[in-house]
């Protein structure tokens, strides 16, 4: 769409406001409101001034002056508010020479593509996540110096089966039965289907919804897969839309991994593949149908997954989830069909353009842009370096004698020890500029803030162990 276009829609649909969207440091949409009259075809290309130091991990005070260039491709009518309001996406920039801002996410995820094809290995790389949420009916959270608590409920929640309802009437599923009754003990097939339908309207394909394993709502929306920077524009809109469609039913939606003890977590495994002149290049005679390239793409996984952890599993609480017997793959290894292997190739269809790798251990509260852009340089950077990912592990790892489970390196086990990854192995990230030195050392940094705040504060669990110590 050009901007031209972009006007013209305006006008057919009658717009009156237009909503800015730009995505921040660790992948949250920002976004400010203008009148429609504000928007000329001049405003495409001069870009619109705002504060950037007020930014998370972005400009410091003494600079803090940007542009947001608008990306006409992204304009939408946005479905949620009263006024008819149009949706764009922009791209943060240097307000003297235009520059792409470095600490962009979309920016980043856009120079990982041009890195990819400055390769010549491939022109297009495409990414499906898999992004799985909670749509909870109450959430209350807290913390004093001298308390601490939280509080999920949902009427689907199992620990309500003895609750009174006037009447209370069953159909409450039990820790890790979710996946997929029908209703009435799926509670939420209406809400998921009105939020496959704002996105159709928004233009996002979507290829199924169901409910996920766990208990009290859990749910899952698949989206077709993308390439890989309008991939990120899919999925914060995804993100997005989801969560307003809960807000209009009175509910929350949580992206976050690990809400509930003692069941399944929200995962985003992330379906990948490489093609060059519209031919897929992960389709060969190897194992389980892969190219040589497609393996070596894993070897460059599984070598840099412990760091780009930092990137794909990117808060405290995912690191709640990364733990066995969960559907959560800690164990870095590859398989066809195993979902306990980090690494798993479908095996649905026997064509060529279905042959994928789906790295499973990302969850929802990554940055979109960031969190593929890693995915895609760590890939790459085992085809260059020719990066054997060894044996393929065709058994239930979780079931594995201790003396083997050794010789399978594992996911890190909290965030610190991601960053720790992180600092030791970034240079992948480094070439062509796409993630540079700033980038690494911001988020290092954030996400050490980040630990240390959960680790300064007492658990209520602690309270439990070693009051009477």
């Amino acid at each position: 769409m050009t901007p031209k276009e972009v006007l013209a829609l305006c006008k057919s649909k009658n717009v009156q406001l237009v909503d800015v969207k730009f995505c921040d440091f660790l992948g949250t949409w920002q976004h400010f409101c203008m009148p429609i009259a504000e928007l000329e075809e001049e405003v495409f290309e001069a870009g619109l001034g705002f504060d950037g130091s007020s930014i998370r991990g972005w400009k410091s005070i003494e600079a803090s002056d940007m542009l947001l260039l608008l990306d006409p491709n992204t304009a939408i009518i946005d479905p949620f508010p009263q006024v008819t309001t149009l949706s764009i996406v922009a791209d943060a920039v240097d307000t003297m020479t235009h520059e792409p801002y470095s600490r962009d996410p979309r920016n980043v995820a856009r120079k990982a593509v041009a890195y990819l094809k400055s390769t010549g290995i491939a022109d297009t790389a495409y990414m499906g996540p898999e992004a799985e949420f909670f749509v909870f009916d109450d959430i209350r959270f807290g913390q004093t110096a001298n308390s601490g608590f939280y509080y999920l409920d949902s009427n689907e929640g199992v620990w309500n089966t003895g609750r009174e309802e006037f009447p209370n009437l069953g159909n409450k599923i039990r820790h890790k039965e979710g996946y997929f009754p029908v209703a009435p003990q799926d509670t939420q097939v209406d809400l998921r289907n009105e939020m496959i339908m704002v996105m159709k309207q928004c233009g996002l394909r979507v290829e199924r919804e169901h409910h996920e394993v766990a208990t009290a709502g859990q749910a899952e929306i698949d989206l077709r897969f993308n390439e890989l920077v309008a991939m990120g524009d899919d999925m914060m809109l995804y993100k997005y839309i989801v969560k307003n469609v809960a807000k209009r039913h009175n509910k929350t939606a949580t992206f976050m991994p690990k809400p509930l003890f003692g069941d399944n977590g929200s995962g985003m495994h992330t379906h990948q593949s490489l093609w060059k002149k519209g031919k897929p290049l992960f389709a060969g005679k190897e194992y389980a149908g892969l190219s040589d390239v497609a393996l070596y793409y894993i070897g460059g996984i599984l070598k840099h997954a412990r760091a780009m952890a930092a990137f794909t599993n990117p808060t405290v609480n995912s690191y709640k989830r990364l733990t066995p017997g969960f559907e959560a793959p800690v164990n870095l290894a590859y398989s066809s069909r195993n979902r306990s292997a980090a690494v798993r190739i479908p095996t649905y269809s026997p064509s060529p353009k279905a042959k994928r790798i789906e790295y499973r251990p990302p969850d929802p509260t990554a940055n979109p842009y960031l969190a593929m852009a890693a995915m895609l340089m760590a890939g790459l950077d085992g085809i260059e370096n020719r990066i054997d990912p060894g044996e393929p592990l065709d058994k239930n790892i979780y079931e594995l004698p201790p003396e083997e489970l050794k010789k399978v390196p594992s996911m890190p086990g909290s965030l610190s020890e991601a960053c720790d990854a992180l600092e030791k192995d970034h240079a992948f990230l480094l070439k062509g500029d796409v993630f540079t030195k700033d980038v690494v050392e911001q988020w290092i940094e954030m996400k050490r803030k980040e630990q240390d705040q959960v680790r300064l504060r007492p658990h209520p669990w602690e309270f439990h162990m070693y009051y009477d110590a």
